[in-house]
């Protein structure tokens, strides 16, 4: 409990140390910042010499300010937000997905249907591919319920193996007749080709790192055109496409690229809405894109670049058709600049899937299709169509396109806005310099109370515009610079604190008592670790009600004000033959019998306690006087002392290279306790058992058979009233009979009886300051009689508290 001390000389007096910080913050009408209540502290300090004047700020020092390094912290974070690298943007995707999450989009029901070639498909009309004719069925089915438009979650850049011509070529049929007869049959191509032409369709594209045999073939058209900046350049780039054969294209009204790819952790977030073929140096849109077109009457995409400031790239996209009714319909869809879509996803839903198999059987009312977006793919997993969305781990590639079309069509759409990253970049810089200011300023509770504060509300507004208006900001990267800021300015005043309270205990421990040196320097060896053990008496003395005593002074008055309560206090116990452990704060801890042996060592504490509470009153008096000068509010010093005896562990305590004179022992841990059961009791003083035993003459009165916090045997303790003169007072010792008498019958749960001698030990209350005493027995009877202990009860009180 106590392993460190300073010792002072127990024959000659000696001012004390500065005393160390106050256990309370000073005024809240005027905060100290961190370190401001040792300012006033001398490092070194003799008779008659002045503290040390406040030093200015060196280079060294400005450099080894925290806060300049916390704002160099800040810089640099804000300049890696700008650069935005890849961890950065993964964070915040993260943050996005689980925005969506959170909150998926609502599904919406007969708006867009996947006719979906299925498990059940594969099972009952064969493996994939089909032959090109029952497409062509299939097609058929869908064309007679008139759908807004058709799209194709695939490419057809092959012809069809089974067409009749090619079949009889791969058979090598001898018989030409047969032969002759299979080529003069419909091409499977062809009758798909004519079942496209029924109704609207969008084909698919896919990119390749080769062309293929679709080198061949006639570039299809582009839907897409261009305005402002270069749009080229910011385009996502393949080399080549593999387009469908001509004779399906011939027939499509639009062909769009279908294909999906998710980012580096697999997650599908953003699709490109237009893509550029280098080869051809051409756009194309993407599938879902193309079919609003088709669906809109829309003559072409317009894809627009903007330049703003140091930000360039695609800023959106729009598709522009005029109605029957004259009115033009204006659709605009907003992009990065990369020109990818970032798709606002809802849960997988299985209402928009009808199988292919159910179509073909014409299973499926045709109102089910009528005025639909229907898209042609496949959740076949053997098909391996199959990604990861920030709703879902497992979802149909065709759904992602689904997904985008309900986007397009319901309006809502993610927006992450062209300054997002400027506004996120100054927000950082808002709230690191925020927390730069304020949090050496205020206090550990207040400064995570700030924090949690700004990161919920940086989280709570980046989810609040997500909600209302669909907004993307990132909340995270500036919740991580603050909580990093925050971490490491707490750890830089922890450790300035720390190291400031090591200077100040390395300048204590320089007083050492003169007679403690010439015994060390007699004998050497003293100084290895360890010590011996003695029977000592040990001193807790503590100010009450400290925290509202340090309100009403600044952080330099306090210490004054502690420095003039420890010195007349140290005084008293050094002309007693006392040796000052340590100051802890308000609190003195001493300790007698060593190193100087001393046969009257209770006894010399006992006086030195009574002594102290006389010099605390003539304290009190001139402090009194001084407020009443400076009108201002006086609250008066009480103390609390404890004071026990016994077996203790003294000596040279420590390392090799640094050492303290200290004491060890449970009975220094009792007398910790005694001091703070004082108040508990009313009384000034309290003694262990060991203690009032070594002075029976001395004014003391039994206080109650106790079990302290931390300990499991109950001890007997006393309170002391007075001197060996006060003793031997008739009053006096009418009082301690009467006290006796209440302890007596209080343990023999006689409680008619301890209230009796409570009535007759009253009389002597303000003489010998017992009210308290009384007042807590009153209470306890009270108690007890309303609801009496065990019959077993062996009268012990447990203390809670310290």
């Amino acid at each position: 409990m106590v392993d460190d001390g300073v010792e002072l000389n127990p024959d000659t007096p000696q001012a004390p140390p500065p005393a160390p910080s106050p256990r309370e913050n000073a005024s809240p009408k005027a905060p100290a910042p961190r370190g401001a209540r040792w300012r006033g502290l001398p490092w070194r300090r003799g008779k008659g010499r002045p503290s040390r004047p406040r030093p200015r700020l060196t280079v060294r020092q400005v450099l080894r300010s925290a806060r300049l390094w916390a704002f160099v912290i800040l810089c640099a974070a804000v300049v890696i937000r700008l650069v935005d690298p890849a961890p950065v943007e993964f964070l915040r995707s993260k943050t996005f997905d689980f925005f969506q999450k959170m909150q998926p989009r609502p599904t919406q029901q007969n708006v867009v249907t996947i006719v979906d070639v299925d498990d059940r498909s594969l099972q009952e009309i064969g493996q994939w591919p089909w032959p090109r004719v029952i497409l062509a069925q299939l097609m058929e089915r869908i064309a007679e319920a008139g759908p807004l438009v058709v799209g194709f979650d695939m490419t057809f850049p092959e012809a069809d193996r089974t067409s009749p011509a090619r079949l009889a070529d791969s058979l090598a049929l001898e018989d030409p007749e047969v032969k002759a007869r299979l080529a003069r049959l419909p091409d499977n191509d062809a009758v798909f080709a004519t079942a496209i032409g029924q109704t609207r369709v969008v084909l698919g594209m896919a990119p390749s790192a080769s062309s293929g045999q679709t080198q061949f073939f006639e570039k299809p058209p582009s839907s897409v055109a261009t305005l402002g900046h270069d749009v080229t350049r910011f385009l996502i780039d393949h080399r080549h496409m593999l387009f469908n054969l001509p004779v399906l294209d011939a027939r499509a009204v639009g062909r769009g690229v279908f294909s999906v790819e998710g980012e580096l952790d697999g997650i599908v977030r953003r699709v490109p809405m237009a893509v550029r073929v280098s080869a051809d140096d051409q756009i194309y849109p993407s599938l879902s894109v193309e079919m609003l077109r088709v669906a809109m009457g829309a003559s072409n995409i317009l894809l627009r670049a903007k330049r703003e400031g140091t930000l360039e790239g695609i800023q959106d996209m729009a598709l522009r058709a005029r109605q029957p009714n004259g009115r033009v319909s204006v659709m605009e869809i907003p992009l990065d600049e990369a020109g990818r879509f970032q798709v606002y996803f809802s849960r997988y839903d299985p209402a928009k899937y009808v199988s292919a198999a159910d179509v073909l059987a014409g299973r499926v009312p045709a109102e089910r299709l009528r005025n639909h977006f229907v898209l042609i793919g496949t959740s076949a997993v053997g098909l391996l169509d199959i990604k990861t969305t920030p709703t879902e781990s497992f979802l149909p590639g065709v759904e992602v396109h689904a997904n985008i079309l309900e986007n397009f069509l319901s309006g809502q759409m993610l927006k992450r806005p062209r300054n997002a990253v400027d506004l996120e970049a100054w927000g950082t810089l808002g709230i690191g310099v925020l927390l730069i200011v304020l949090v050496p300023m205020i206090g550990a509770r207040w400064t995570l109370t700030l924090l949690l504060v700004v990161v919920g509300a940086i989280g709570g507004s980046s989810f609040w515009l997500f909600r209302e208006s669909l907004q993307l900001y990132d909340p995270v990267y500036p919740s991580l610079v603050a909580i990093a800021l925050y971490v490491y300015l707490t750890y830089a005043g922890y450790t300035r604190e720390e190291a400031q309270r090591r200077q100040v205990r390395d300048a204590f421990s320089r007083y050492m008592s003169p007679a403690l040196v010439e015994r060390l320097a007699a004998d050497p060896t003293r100084l290895k670790l360890g010590g011996e053990m003695r029977e000592m008496t040990l001193m807790f003395c503590d100010v009450r009600g400290f925290t509202t005593i340090s309100e009403l002074f600044d952080a330099e008055g306090l210490t004054r004000l502690i420095n003039r309560f420890l010195t007349p206090m140290t005084d008293v116990i050094l002309a007693r033959h006392g040796t000052i452990d340590k100051y802890m704060g308000d609190c003195i801890m001493a300790f007698w019998n060593a190193p100087l042996d001393d046969a009257e060592h209770a006894r010399h504490a006992c006086r030195s306690a009574l002594a102290m509470i006389d010099r605390l009153s003539g304290l009190n008096q001139s402090l009194e006087q001084e407020a009443r000068d400076e009108n201002r509010r006086h609250v008066p010093i009480n103390v609390g002392i404890g004071l026990n005896s016994g077996p203790v562990c003294v000596g040279n305590m420590g390392s090799d290279q640094r050492f303290d004179y200290s004491v060890l022992g449970d009975t220094v841990n009792l007398a910790s306790r005694l001091e703070g059961q004082s108040k508990t009791y009313g009384v000034t003083t309290v003694l262990g058992e060991l203690t009032a035993s070594q002075v029976p003459d001395m004014a003391q009165i039994e206080l109650d058979l106790i079990r302290v916090k931390g300990k499991t045997v109950p001890v007997r303790i006393f309170g002391l009233i007075g001197d060996e003169t006060l003793a031997q007072t008739p009053a006096f010792l009418a009082a301690r009979a009467a006290c006796a008498r209440l302890l007596a019958a209080y343990r023999a749960q006689d409680w008619k009886g301890a209230r009796a001698a409570l009535e007759e030990a009253r009389d002597y209350a303000d003489a010998f300051h017992l009210k308290g005493f009384l007042d807590l027995y009153g209470h306890r009877l009270d108690a007890y009689e309303a609801d009496p202990p065990a019959s077993d009860w062996d009268g012990v009180y447990v203390a809670t508290t310290k």
